[in-house]
């Protein structure tokens, strides 16, 4: 149980164990929860439905093997600063994005190596699912940090509230035990909480069985489902937060 709350050591365990078993493309996926491309569209779409100009600063705090960067060079012509705990996805998601201009680097914890008031958004998609609510503050802190006046923080999570993401959880609770990453239930009691103590706005809080996502064209799940016009985040739906630095 103790390795399963050290995220370093757990999601870099869960990359080894997925590369023995796996191509590289289909273990790169995997490690990031798959529907990789379908996914990585949506997060970008839901960025700039809320804002993110092409030529704003955008840091992906667990950017994973390339899931968002991919996507995203289409679009954004400004910086980007990609982080995460696993080399072998930071290299893989250097690797497909193919953008020089941008970095992309390894942190060993809690940190996002930028100086203080530099970015207009970033964003945790699937980083709260794994982190303990602790970990979870400590990286609204930084991300507080290292915004610009006015920035926006997004995050992903999972919550009771909404009856579709049970089974995320009753899938979780027999392997209790085991040395998967955590998968971690937030409460919106507890976002108030933060965001009161660290004297952000909740610009919007987003429940995640509603389609919210404009979408530019059909996209396709790896269950076969297909969404237009409008979509979840991701084929279970995960509710989405946006707070604000004012």
């Amino acid at each position: 149980m103790q390795e399963k709350s050290d995220f370093v050591k757990s999601y870099n365990r869960l990359a080894h164990n997925l590369r023995k078993q796996h191509d590289q493309n289909q273990a790169m996926s995997l490690g990031v929860g798959g529907n990789f491309d379908t996914v990585g569209i949506l997060e970008r779409e839901l960025l700039i439905q809320h804002g993110l100009k092409p030529n704003d600063y955008l840091i992906d705090v667990g950017c994973g093997s390339g899931r968002l960067s991919k996507p995203l060079a289409q679009y954004l012509s400004g910086k980007y600063l990609g982080v995460d705990v696993v080399a072998d996805f930071i290299q893989h998601a250097r690797k497909i994005t193919d953008r020089p201009d941008w970095k992309f680097e390894v942190t060993k914890g809690i940190n996002i190596p930028e100086k203080d008031g530099q970015a207009d958004m970033v964003c945790f998609f699937s980083v709260f699912t794994h982190l303990l609510h602790e970990q979870s503050y400590w990286y609204l802190h930084e991300a507080k940090r290292v915004l610009k006046q006015n920035g926006k923080i997004f995050f992903s999570f999972l919550e009771f509230k909404i009856p579709d993401q049970w089974v995320v959880f009753e899938s979780t609770f027999q392997k209790a035990y085991e040395s998967h990453p955590l998968i971690i239930f937030m409460s919106r009691d507890a976002i108030e909480a933060w965001a009161y103590h660290l004297e952000l706005e909740i610009a919007s809080i987003i429940d995640g069985n509603i389609p919210h996502i404009p979408i530019p064209h059909p996209l396709k799940f790896e269950n076969g489902s297909v969404v237009e016009k409008t979509a979840k985040l991701g084929p279970i739906g995960q509710s989405v937060c946006i707070l604000a630095k004012k």
